[in-house]
C-alpha cells in the first residue's frame, strides 16, 4: 500500500508537470520533473518506496530509453509486492516505448506480461487494450 502523503505529492506533481507540458513551458517542467525524481530517489530503499512513484517518473521521462530503464524499476518493485495492477500497467507503457523504439520482440514480451498480470484485474478495457494491441504486433 502506496503512503497516502506519498501518493498525493506524486499526483499533484504529475498534474503539474501535464499542466507545464501542455503550455510547452520546459523550464517549469524540467524543475517539475527533479523534484519528482528527488522523491523517488529519497524514498528508495525506505518503507515509503513504490513502484507508482517510479512508474509516474518513467511517464515523465522524455528521452525514451532512460524511460524504459526507470519502468524495469518500477516493474521490479511492483513485482516484490506482487501489485498485478503495477505489473500490468507498467509493462503495458514499456511496451508502447519498445513499439515506438522500433523494438517489436521485446514489445510482445512485454505485453505479454501485461496480459499475465492483467488477468487478476478488474479492468476490463484495460485488458481488452493490452489484448488488442498484442494481437496487433503478432500479425505483422
Amino acid at each position: 500500500m502506496i503512503n497516502t502523503k506519498i501518493y498525493k505529492s506524486i499526483y499533484v506533481l504529475a498534474e503539474k508537470l501535464l499542466e507545464a507540458d501542455s503550455k510547452n513551458d520546459q523550464k517549469t517542467f524540467d524543475a517539475l520533473y527533479g523534484q519528482l525524481k528527488d522523491l523517488c530517489i529519497e524514498n528508495e530503499k525506505s518503507d515509503k518506496d513504490h513502484p507508482e512513484q517510479w512508474e509516474t517518473l518513467a511517464d515523465f521521462t522524455e528521452d525514451l530509453d532512460k524511460a524504459l530503464v526507470i519502468y524495469q524499476k518500477a516493474l521490479d518493485k511492483a513485482a516484490v509486492i506482487n501489485s498485478k495492477d503495477h505489473l500490468a500497467s507498467i509493462a503495458f507503457s514499456m511496451a508502447e516505448l519498445q513499439i515506438e523504439l522500433g523494438q517489436t520482440d521485446a514489445a510482445i514480451k512485454s505485453l505479454q506480461s501485461a496480459k499475465i498480470s492483467a488477468n487478476k484485474i478488474e479492468d476490463k478495457e484495460f485488458k481488452a487494450e493490452i489484448s488488442d494491441l498484442l494481437a496487433k504486433l503478432l500479425a505483422n
